[in-house]
Order: structure tokens, then C-alpha cells, then sequence
């Protein structure tokens, strides 16, 4: 098993080096359009849609068409998004998820989408002032990531959500922060980094803000890992797909980047 994710994990990373590292961009929208669409069906079926390849396929065709606008012009999604997380889907961690089926699971499954949407909207927008800043920013997820794995394995006692995802704890999520604090903050340091996400934000609002937006920034990230487990407890699957061997599917891979894009393209807004 840890071969095959370390194997997945190099093919992915050489994928997306490729593709950012080329600049072309009709492989950007191809890759981008390739990903939203198996996104989609894995959300669908998590969902309980029963067209989720048809639909899915026809969302895929249609991201590329809407994906080069210029970002100023999918601000107002972005807000739209964040709003959505903020008021809908993190309470939902609380209050729980509606039934599947019926007027409530239908809605609820179309706000989600618009979110998913949303999400690969804002990495177009992101990619449009440089790869570097949109890299910088999903950069933030994976440390983030990262280093709450290790800080739960080795400090980990309090339970953050138990009912949703056993494994994670407070004092892992406070380990993601100071290993992003720390690569951010170093990342503000270097000259030649200055046009990357975390630079940019400490140039607009300051240190003090700064550290805030980061915290808010991982917050966000942990709320989309755990708002993706508990749609896959709800229906009952322990990955979203098998698209990727090791790993599970898409939404495995980008659940913390669905909430966090939007938010990085409306902080972004006007950078540059």
C-alpha cells in the first residue's frame, strides 16, 4: 500500500510540474477540466445521484469555456463560496448532513457543487497571476496537512471531531498552524518569493493580519477534510472513488482545497 501512494504520489506531482511548467494553456484547462469532472461524479455519488458520469462529464466540458475569464470577474463566486462554507457547511459538522434524498439532500447537493465549482474557478484564477502564487497557496493546505499529521502522531490527546474523523486531534491542527506559520513566514523573508501567495498577503494587511488570515486559512482547510468524511460516513464508503491507487479518489485529494481556493482568489483579488 505505501508503495503504490508513494507511486501515485510522484506520477501526480510529475503531472502537475508538467503541466504548470509547460504555461500552455489549453493542458492547464484540460487537466483542470479532467479533475473537476471526476470530482464531480465522486461528489454525485457520495451524493446518491444516479446520472453522476453523464453529469459529470458535461461539467467537465464546460469549466474550460468559463475558466479563462479574468478573476476579477468570478470575485463575487469566490465570496459566494466562502459564505457558503462559512454559514452552511461548517455547521454541517455539527448539525449533520440531510438525507441523501428528497428536496433538502437535492438542494444541499447543489450548493455543493456550486462550491466545487468554485474551488476549480479560483485555482484558474490563481494560475492566471503565476503558477508560483497559485502553488504558494495550495502549498498552505499541504503544510498545513502535513504538519498536523505529525504533530497528532506525536502530541495528539484531545479529540478535534471523533464522531467524524477519529484520527484527528487539537493538538495536530495546532501543529499544522505553526508549520505553516513558520514556511509562510520564512517564504515572506526571501526576495525572490516575494510574488507568492503568503508575501503578498503580509505586503497587503501586515503582519498581525497576516497571521490571522493563515489561521483562518487552516481552519478552512480542516473543515473541508472533515466535511468530505462525513459525506463519505453518510454513504458509507471509506474513500470517494479508487481513481487513485493509494490514495482513494479526486475529492481525497483536494477536500481541504475546496474551501481554501475560493478564499485564496477573493484575498488575492486585485494582486499583482
Amino acid at each position: 500500500m505505501l508503495r503504490q501512494r508513494v507511486v501515485t504520489a510522484v506520477l501526480l506531482l510529475a503531472l502537475l510540474a508538467a503541466v504548470l511548467g509547460s504555461g500552455s494553456l489549453i493542458a492547464f484547462h484540460l487537466t483542470l477540466a479532467l479533475l473537476f469532472g471526476a470530482a464531480v461524479w465522486e461528489a454525485l455519488r457520495l451524493f446518491g445521484v444516479r446520472a453522476a458520469l453523464p453529469l459529470a462529464v458535461a461539467a467537465a466540458a464546460l469549466l474550460p469555456l468559463l475558466a479563462d475569464r479574468a478573476p476579477a470577474e468570478w470575485t463575487p463566486l469566490a465570496a459566494l463560496c466562502v459564505l457558503l462554507w462559512a454559514l452552511r457547511f461548517a455547521p454541517a459538522l455539527r448539525l449533520g448532513l440531510p438525507p441523501a434524498g428528497g428536496p433538502r439532500g437535492t438542494l444541499f447537493t447543489a450548493i455543493y457543487l456550486i462550491a466545487l465549482f468554485g474551488c476549480f474557478i479560483a485555482i484558474a484564477g490563481l494560475w492566471q497571476h503565476s503558477a508560483a502564487f497559485l502553488v504558494s497557496a495550495m502549498a498552505i493546505v499541504w503544510v498545513a496537512d502535513i504538519g498536523a499529521y505529525f504533530a497528532g502522531r506525536a502530541f495528539g490527546r484531545r479529540k478535534l471531531a471523533p464522531a467524524i474523523s477519529p484520527g484527528k486531534t487539537w493538538e495536530g491542527v495546532a501543529g499544522g498552524l505553526i508549520a505553516v506559520l513558520a514556511l509562510a513566514g520564512l517564504a515572506v523573508q526571501v526576495p525572490a518569493l516575494a510574488d507568492s501567495f503568503p508575501a503578498v498577503l503580509q505586503a497587503r494587511f501586515g503582519w498581525p493580519a497576516w497571521v490571522l488570515l493563515m489561521a483562518v486559512f487552516v481552519a478552512a482547510s480542516v473543515v473541508g477534510d472533515l466535511f468530505e468524511s462525513m459525506m463519505k460516513r453518510r454513504a458509507g464508503m471509506k474513500d470517494s472513488s479508487g481513481l487513485l491507487p493509494g490514495h482513494g479518489g479526486v475529492l481525497d485529494r483536494i477536500d481541504a482545497l475546496i474551501p481554501t481556493m475560493p478564499l485564496a482568489l477573493l484575498l488575492g483579488s486585485g494582486a499583482g
